[in-house]
Formats: C-alpha cells, sequence, structure tokens
C-alpha cells in the first residue's frame, strides 16, 4: 500500500496547451476518439448513489477474482504484514514476511524478539526500525492483553500499536468477515476522481463513501477500488482509453485516452505481468494471474 505522490496539474497543461495554439508553426494533434461521459454536474443525491453503485459493479465484472493482496495464513499474519506495508508495496512485504513468520509464528515470539535481528529481517520494508517497533509491541499487546489472540473488535485493534483504523478494516473485513473500508492511498484518488466525496480526510472519505453502499458491500468495495487504482487508474497516468467504467467517469481525459496507448500503461494481469501475491487465490490463478516471485528472485 504504498503512499503516491505528485500532481494533476491541470492549470499548467492548459497554459501549455494555450501557448501552442497561439503559436504560428503548431501543428494540430489528430482527433481522439470520444467516449460518451455522464457528466455528474449538479448531481442528486440519488443520482450519485446510483453512479457509484454501478461502478462498483462494473468493476466487481472486470475484477471477480479481487482478494487482499497481502499473504496470510491468519489474523496474526495479516495484522503485521498490513502494519509492513505502510510506505511500501504489498509485493516487497510478501517477500519479507515468510522470513519473519517461519521465525516468529506466534505473538508470544515476536513479544520476545531481539529487535536487531527483527531489523534486519524487516530491513526489505523501509522504515525498518520504526517498523520493528510497531510489529514487537503489538504482539506484546496481543499476548499480555488478549491471550496472544487478534481482536475482532474495530475498538480493540485501534489500541495496539501502529494500528489506525485502516489497518483496522483491513483485518476485520479479511480475516474476520466483518465489513469495512479500506482507505488506502489508491482508494482516495479514485473516489475523489469520480466525484463520490471531496473529502480529503481519511475518515471522512470512510464515512461519506460507506453511505453511499449497503454495509455488506464494504469490503468488495474496497478491493474493487484498490485494484483498479493498481491496474488502469494510475495517479499519474490512468490509462482512460483502457477503461471499463470511463462513460460513468467525469475525470475521463485525465489520462491517456487512446485505446492502443491505454492497453500499455495496464499493469499485473491485465498487462500480462505477475500480481503482488507469492500465494494467490486459487480463483485469481483460473483467471490467468500468475504468482508473485519470492524475494531475490532473478
Amino acid at each position: 500500500m504504498a503512499e503516491e505522490t505528485g500532481s494533476e496539474g491541470k492549470a499548467g497543461s492548459a497554459g501549455k496547451a494555450a501557448s501552442a495554439a497561439k503559436a504560428p508553426s503548431a501543428k494540430k494533434a489528430p482527433p481522439v476518439k470520444k467516449v460518451a461521459v455522464e457528466a455528474p454536474g449538479k448531481e442528486s443525491r440519488t443520482a450519485l448513489v446510483r453512479r457509484a453503485r454501478r461502478i462498483n459493479r462494473e468493476l466487481a465484472e472486470v475484477y471477480p477474482y479481487a482478494h487482499p493482496e497481502l499473504d496470510f495464513e491468519n489474523p496474526f499474519q495479516l495484522l503485521v504484514a498490513t502494519v509492513l506495508s505502510a510506505q511500501t508495496t504489498d509485493l516487497r512485504v510478501n517477500q519479507t514476511t515468510p522470513g519473519l513468520f517461519k521465525r516468529y509464528p506466534i505473538p508470544e515470539d515476536l513479544a520476545a524478539a531481539n529487535p536487531e535481528e527483527v531489523e534486519e529481517i524487516l530491513r526489505p520494508c523501509g522504515f525498518f526500525r520504526a517498523k520493528t517497533r510497531s510489529v514487537i509491541g503489538l504482539s506484546k499487546a496481543l499476548a499480555e492483553d488478549f491471550g496472544g489472540e487478534v481482536p475482532g473488535r474495530l475498538e480493540d485493534l485501534v489500541k495496539l500499536p501502529g494500528v489506525g483504523r485502516k489497518t483496522a478494516f483491513v483485518v476485520l473485513g479479511n480475516a474476520f468477515g466483518r465489513p469495512g473500508i479500506t482507505v488506502d492511498t489508491h482508494f482516495q484518488r479514485l473516489v475523489r476522481r469520480w466525484r463520490w466525496t471531496e473529502e480529503t480526510d481519511p475518515d471522512k472519505i470512510e464515512a461519506a463513501v460507506g453511505a453511499l453502499f449497503p454495509k455488506s458491500d464494504w469490503t468488495d468495495l474496497s478491493h474493487h477500488v484498490i485494484w483498479h487504482g493498481r491496474r488502469i487508474c494510475h495517479a499519474r497516468k490512468p490509462a482512460c482509453g483502457a477503461c471499463p467504467i470511463a462513460p460513468l467517469c467525469p475525470a475521463y481525459g485525465e489520462g491517456e485516452t487512446d485505446p492502443e496507448k491505454a492497453k500499455k500503461l495496464l499493469k499485473y494481469e491485465k498487462g500480462g505481468l505477475p500480481g503482488q501475491r507469492l500465494n494467490p487465490p486459487q480463483a485469481y490463478l483460473d483467471a490467468g494471474g500468475r504468482p508473485a516471485p519470492p524475494l531475490g528472485a532473478a
């Protein structure tokens, strides 16, 4: 769940376009194939809810195998992996955690670990000292306060070191089957592009988007949006021309609109590349997805 930076520089782009138009030698760009976009404009609440739910239905058809992209076998592994995923990719976490969990399989083991040894294992994840403090700290809390078990309540999870609402909802939704919205950097970017909300605070985004959908949809909705952000609707150059929900997107045209050029921007299974999990679900493999390579593989 790596953080993404960069701006969409619309004003700068508009200025450059105006300057080019004034230049006598400027060549006209070839016409771009247009997509009929349903511009929300002053959208009513009812229209917004309908459009948002339609987008989710469309994405569910594109990504019927969407799943959490962190490898885990139990709630403890998912909790630790999610904490480690801050400021790095799920792939790098998945390549790192096998060694961590082989040496420290339960909270009591990690709680008693030598921090320097844990730091060495977590070094590939970045910010390894802070992450070592967090995973050892949360392991101690689990061992001392919860009998070595990961609690299944939001109010308990957010008290653990290094665990915020985003991490808690990942664990609740994917390890306990309790609905939650995961507001990561991809989710924040896309829901604002789609004008589901203008909020920038993650907690307010969670509340605003959650109000558009039945609670039972929240976990799968999070997967659909995050997968779309990783595969097609990128931060710097979204593949608009290859986007299945282009007719519903008010931000259509911010990225590459030419279908052939847009296809080259696709990532992971749609571009013939491996996903982020070393051990993905069978449904993903059946759909043509490929496992990620282990750490150090050529």
